[in-house]
């Protein structure tokens, strides 16, 4: 297509051109003829490059292909965290090599129970760890937390338990300097109990066993704090059929501070059969029936019955005594004297008009009921009273 166009102004590398129908474009001064001034007309052909145009889209389609291959498909990978070996007190986590693809490592932290416990050092070279001071059969949960610029990925959740105090199977020896009949002693208790051997030190290694300190073993087992023991010891939790402490088993302990004791397991698969015919040859004695007491019964056997205090004897009847009469005596006539009293009829006072009724009557009796005690009294004279001498009254006749 072509047009023609004419020049209106040039300045500072922008020319100034107009359509015919009067419409103002600024063109590059630079894509001109250098003889061009104000009024100048040009024409200007105009047309598609296809060619260009194909070239260009297959490249953009390749550019996009290859972002495609390398930020879209390799994506970085979650972690699977595994138990590798359980004790009492400690756990041995694992894990496969940390896959991060075209992503940029941030952290890699272990979580026990839903709490971080902390972050792994060197987490592209590290592949295990090892959690000590755990409580002996409890159950714990752990997982991983990947951080990286691509995201954060979060590993599976490992429930693991502990092992209890007889269960020997979580023990990893590594034996160190040791005679050949030792060694295949040794080698045969471990594997009666259920143990694991390792000819090197490992990071699940939890006794070095050896009867001199001395090797390239013997210094890696002190570096990183293994127990150094002597083949006893693996003799003694056979033994005992529970895991024993090692402090009577070092290399310069007293072997008096063991504790020798007895697996009851073993004791029960090897019966005695020495002890038997010496208690069959024994006569028992036959046993003598307990007499029973006769104050005490029980109805339950060897417990004694409720006490039964001895009844008393009976008393017998004794003559009355004088003293006794008189008593009787005197009871008598006192009731013949309140019996005039009881037959009396009380005094009442007049509410209307406030006089008292007649008193004579009972003066008249007052002075009767005077006559009968001095009557009494002249018949039963007073006892005489505890002292030097016995006081006297005078009564009328």
């Amino acid at each position: 297509m072509l047009v023609s166009l004419t020049v209106g102004k040039v300045d500072a590398g922008v020319a100034v051109l107009l359509t015919q129908d009067k419409r103002l474009i600024e063109f590059p001064s630079i894509l001109l003829p250098s003889t061009i001034t104000s009024g100048s007309i040009v024409d200007i052909e105009v047309k598609q490059n296809h060619e260009a145009e194909q070239k260009a889209q297959a490249a953009f389609a390749a550019l996009q292909t290859r972002i495609l291959n390398t930020y879209g498909i390799n994506v970085p990978a979650t972690p699977v965290l595994r138990l590798r070996n359980a004790t009492q007190t400690s756990l041995v986590l694992e894990w496969d090599p940390i896959q991060l693809a075209t992503t940029t490592l941030r952290s890699l932290a272990l979580y026990r129970n839903g709490s971080k416990a902390g972050n792994i050092p060197r987490p592209l070279e590290t592949l295990s760890t090892k959690m000590s001071g755990l409580q002996i059969d409890t159950e714990y949960s752990f997982y991983l937390v990947l951080k990286t610029s691509g995201g954060v990925y979060t590993s599976n959740t490992l429930t693991v338990k502990t092992h209890t105090m007889n269960n020997l199977t979580g023990i990893t020896v590594t034996p160190g300097i040791l005679p050949p009949q030792l060694r295949e002693s040794l080698e045969m208790a471990i594997e009666r109990i259920g143990a694991k051997i390792n000819d090197t030190i490992r990071i699940d290694t939890t006794h070095f066993v050896c009867t001199e300190g001395r090797g390239r073993e013997w210094e890696r087992a002190n570096e990183m704090n293994i127990p150094i023991v002597r083949p006893e010891w693996v003799e003694g939790c056979e033994r005992e059929g529970k895991i024993i402490g090692v402090r009577g088993y070092y290399l310069d302990a007293d072997p008096k501070q063991r504790q020798v004791g007895s697996n009851p397991s073993l004791a029960q698969a090897r019966p005695s059969t020495t002890t038997a015919p010496q208690q069959a040859d024994i006569p028992q004695r036959p046993k003598e029936p307990t007499p029973k007491s006769p104050d005490r019964e029980s109805t339950v056997s060897g417990e004694p019955g409720p006490e039964v205090l001895p009844t008393p004897p009976l008393q017998k009847d004794l003559p009355p005594t004088p003293a006794d009469d008189d008593d009787d005596e005197e009871g008598e006539e006192e009731e013949e004297e309140k019996e005039p009293n009881d037959h009396q009829e009380p005094t009442t006072e007049s509410k209307g008009k406030g006089k008292a009724i007649d008193e004579e009557p009972a003066d008249a009796d007052d002075d009767d009921d005077d006559d009968e005690e001095e009557s009494h009294e002249a018949q039963h004279p007073p006892k005489p009273k505890d002292g030097n001498g016995a006081e006297m009254e005078d009564v009328a006749l």
